[in-house]
Parts: C-alpha cells; sequence; structure tokens
C-alpha cells in the first residue's frame, strides 16, 4: 500500500519490547517492514552470570528479524549502512545512544523516540525511577520527534497515569512500557502517509524549556537512607532504588562489632502528632520494628542484612535483641 513504512527499530532494554511488538504485528495488516533491528553491543563479561540480558535483542532475534549491534551508531560505516535501509521511519526506545543529525537524516521521516516521562520534565537514563524519588503523584510517557538535543524533540505522543503509593520503579516502569505502545502507535499513524517532512511541517508541540528537568543515571551513593529525611522521603528511596541499586543502611546490631549493611526492601512512614520526634536512626517502640526518622517513624516491613536471606524486619529486632531507643542506623563513616 501506498503509506506503508519501512521502520528501523532501535533500543536494548525492556522497556522498548511492547512498543517494537506493537509494530511487529501491525506490519503484516499495513504492508509495513522492519529494515533491521539495531542494539547495543554486548559488553565484555565481568563475571560468571555471563553477559546482561538485552530483551530487545531476545525479541529481535525470537521473530527471526535482523539486528546490529554497532559500538556508535554515530560513525561513518553506521550511517551508511542506516542509509542503505531506505528507511521511512526510526523508531528508538531505551537504546542508550544520542543520534547526530547525520543518522536522524538517514530515514525519510527522521525518528521518533519513547520516553518514560511527562516531558520535558526528567529528561535523561532515569526518568522511571526520578519521578518516584522526587514523590510525584503522576507520570507517564512521550513520544518525540527526534532532534539531536537529549529528550528535546517537539512532543507527538503523550499518556498520562497516576503513581501508585506501593510501586516500585521496576513495578512502574513495566506499566508505562505498556501505557507507551499506545502513544507509539499513535505517533506512527500521525506520521503514515506523510510524503516528506518539509511538506508537512513541523511535527507535535516544542517542549517549555522553563519546564525542564534532568534525570541522571541512579548512582549506589543515592541508595544509603539519611534516617533525617521524612518518612515519605524514605518510603520513595526505597520503592524509588528497586530493583537496582536497593535502599541501604549500615546497622550497629552489636557495639563491639562493625556495622552492617542492611537492604531496605519495604517500609510504612509514619508521621507522628507529637511535638518530640525520637532521634532519627533510633529503635522507637512500637508493635512492629520501626525507626525514628526526621518526622515520626517508618516501620520496616522487609529488609536483607548482607550475605542473609530476605527477612521481615520484625525477625530481624527479634534476632537482634533490639531495645527501644537503641541507636541503630548509623553512616558508613
Amino acid at each position: 500500500m501506498a503509506d506503508s513504512l519501512r521502520f528501523v527499530l532501535m533500543g536494548t532494554g525492556p522497556f522498548a519490547v511492547p512498543s517494537f511488538e506493537a509494530i511487529r504485528q501491525e506490519a503484516a495488516e499495513n504492508g509495513d517492514e522492519i529494515a533491521r533491528v539495531y542494539v547495543r553491543p554486548l559488553p565484555p563479561v565481568k563475571s560468571r552470570g555471563g553477559p546482561p540480558p538485552q530483551p530487545v535483542r531476545e525479541w529481535a532475534e525470537s521473530h527471526g528479524l535482523p539486528v546490529e549491534a554497532p559500538a556508535s551508531i554515530n560513525d561513518t560505516d553506521t550511517i551508511a549502512e542506516l542509509v542503505s535501509h531506505q528507511a521511512d521511519l526510526l523508531v528508538v526506545c531505551d537504546y542508550g545512544q544520542i543520534l547526530k543529525p547525520e543518522a536522524l537524516a538517514a530515514a525519510r521521516l527522521g525518528g521518533i523516540n519513547l520516553h518514560g516521562s511527562l516531558l520535558p520534565a526528567y529528561r535523561g537514563a532515569a526518568p522511571v525511577q526520578r519521578a518516584l524519588l522526587s514523590g510525584d503523584e503522576e507520570t507517564g510517557v512521550s513520544v518525540i520527534h527526534m532532534t539531536p538535543k537529549l529528550d528535546g524533540g517537539p512532543i507527538v505522543s503523550v499518556r498520562k497515569t497516576p503513581i501508585s503509593s506501593e510501586e516500585t520503579s521496576g513495578e512502574l516502569e513495566v506499566r508505562l512500557s505498556n501505557l507507551g505502545v499506545e502513544a507509539t502507535m499513535e505517533s506512527v499513524a500521525l506520521l503514515r502517509g506523510i510524503p516528506s517532512l518539509d511538506d508537512h511541517g513541523p511535527l507535535g508541540e516544542v517542549q517549555d524549556p522553563a519546564k525542564v528537568s534532568k534525570a541522571p543515571r541512579l548512582s549506589k551513593a543515592e541508595a544509603e537512607i539519611d534516617w533525617t529525611m521524612t518518612g515519605k522521603q524514605i518510603d520513595c528511596l526505597v520503592r524509588g532504588m528497586q530493583p537496582w541499586p536497593i535502599a541501604f543502611t549500615f546497622a550497629q546490631v552489636k557495639d563491639n562489632k562493625p556495622p552492617i549493611r542492611v537492604a531496605i526492601r519495604k517500609v510504612t512512614p509514619v508521621k507522628s502528632e507529637a511535638t518530640h520526634v525520637k532521634q532519627p536512626g533510633s529503635v522507637v517502640e512500637h508493635e512492629e520494628f520501626a525507626i525514628a526518622c526526621g518526622d515520626g517513624h517508618v516501620v520496616i516491613e522487609r529488609l536483607q542484612p548482607a550475605g542473609k536471606k530476605e527477612m521481615s524486619g520484625l525477625d530481624f529486632a527479634r534476632g537482634h535483641r533490639l531495645e527501644p531507643g537503641q541507636m541503630l542506623m548509623v553512616g558508613k563513616s
């Protein structure tokens, strides 16, 4: 059919797979073709576990789609290869490389990118996690018509969703990846049938530079809990740091022993109505295992001491015979 599209898909992580699969399924109906799937090259193996998973590569190979993994999408040879595919549209998601103008120009209609936030908020590598860490009540996905500026292109399609009070980053990311299917396919439908961008003019809504915020990649150091934070902030940190790098603290369970590292998996914040808050980091008298924080306390529901299995906070407290008032949580220093 005249308005069929020839795609080049670019992605590596799991966020891209639902939208890529929707494109593949629709291809047969519309006479579309997926010319190539580009993924990041596999990194050197540093452990016995082998290379990290590449969901897009696995998805593409399972459907017999041709896969390429250049070290750089922007080098001269790779761009020449991109041009040779004669693609109408690049669809990019969770890829990990920024495309330069020459790479974007390799497709007739340029490229669209599915991003896991309500742009211009949270541009960068960790938009889902940063929304949770900030305590946002709403997030969503945005599809942009790509420019060389990181996540800075005009917005073509948006879908919004509330953030659950118990949702982790991993759980929210799965929901958003599925929410992104509708936004991606809406964007593809908009571009279908356009003969040339020169004839059509700008696509989408230009992002407001005054509302831009950044979402840099998470670091392990950020995951250490500061017990002077509010209970809500600690809860957001615990949920936002899952599945990686996992929020943690150091517990002084014996006076004559070094503190042990403890991963905190689930907490429930309880704001205090009292005028005096216990010393942050100390054990609070409670029917469950609770630690004082900046505005009350948090009940530690689930935790995992270093080298041990995950357990309930109450089992941890009983096993170490922790007492109310005991100063327990300490900084690494």
